[in-house]
């Protein structure tokens, strides 16, 4: 007979408790103990043995402890002879290095790869993947689960109108943003950015016109919001009434909060809680956080009873 396990990690666990709440599956929280020199123990305090095992756990800031944590629960519960480890991560650390941009550098999300296949994996299910192309990396069933089927019924119930404009903050995006447009049937633009070094971004100029128009801009992170801000001033600076940004991952590194409370051109701000909001970014009235927990249930539910995943997008 088959049987279900949920654990989850300690990067986000209001999203497990949602999610376990979904499924009306109880949520085993491993003992994870950390000693004096930093190095993690953990220890699965139920049986597992032959069950489907769905592990959670994001991997944000701090990324690398939680991914050494994650790492370490999965070697724990493939030991403790699971049937299947699901690896369950609604942000996907390290996607940003997908490849080598210049001689001498790593393909760091490849190496994270191998990491969890080695670690004992047998599937991993993702959310709004930074870069497609690290499907690839992996050699075991791989799910890029997308949080636009919430976004989209956020922003045509609340948001958009007939006067709104999607906007792709970089060349990119285009493909993303042509996919909410189609859904509310409106029309893109995009802006040419140059990045002049690691988490900084120069916005040149708009492609397609924003005069007039309400302006979401659709991107799947936002880590120190720099680029953010340099599109919403380009957007302000051609004449557009109103910018509202919309990305699945808060990653919001110092000083992301600080550049969104600040921007008085930036109206309102919309990320999922796939990555838990810090206690100063629930504090700003303008971030409005959606939870993806029911649609990563329903993912999850389909896996366990090897259902179509992709008819949730369909």
């Amino acid at each position: 007979m088959k049987r279900i396990v949920l654990v989850s990690g300690t990067s986000n666990p209001s999203l497990a408790n949602k999610i376990s709440e979904y499924l009306d599956v109880g949520l085993v929280n491993p003992q994870l103990v950390r000693f004096a020199n930093g190095e993690i123990f953990c220890e699965i305090e139920k049986n597992v043995r032959g069950a489907d095992v769905f592990v959670m756990q994001s991997t944000s800031n701090p990324v690398n402890d939680n991914l050494m944590e994650l790492l370490i629960m999965i070697d724990a519960l493939k030991r403790a002879s699971a049937n299947s480890i699901t690896a369950v991560i609604p942000h996907y650390g390290y996607a940003r290095q997908d490849r080598k941009v210049s001689p001498r550098t790593p393909i760091s999300s490849k190496l994270v790869a191998d990491l969890i296949t080695v670690a004992g994996a047998t599937r991993v299910i993702t959310m709004d993947l930074h870069a497609g192309q690290i499907q690839g990396f992996f050699n075991i069933p791989f799910d890029n689960i997308y949080a636009s089927p919430v976004l989209v019924n956020y922003l045509k119930n609340e948001v958009a109108n007939e006067n709104t404009i999607f906007v792709s903050p970089d060349a990119g995006g285009v493909e993303r943003v042509r996919h909410y447009a189609k859904k509310l049937k409106t029309d893109i633009a995009m802006i040419d950015k140059r990045r002049t070094g690691k988490n900084v971004a120069k916005a040149m100029n708009i492609v397609g016109s924003v005069e007039g128009k309400e302006c979401i801009i659709i991107d799947d992170m936002i880590d120190t919001a720099g680029t953010l801000i340099e599109a919403c001033k380009a957007l302000k600076d051609n004449g557009a009434t109103k910018v509202v940004a919309c990305a699945t991952h808060p990653i919001f590194s110092k000083p992301a909060i600080d550049r969104i409370k600040e921007a008085d051109f930036l109206d309102q701000v919309i990320v999922t809680d796939t990555i838990p909001l810090c206690e100063e970014g629930r504090e700003v009235d303008k971030i409005k956080v959606l939870t993806v927990a029911d649609i990563l249930s329903k993912a999850i539910h389909r896996t366990f009873n090897n259902d179509s995943v992709s008819s949730l997008f369909i």
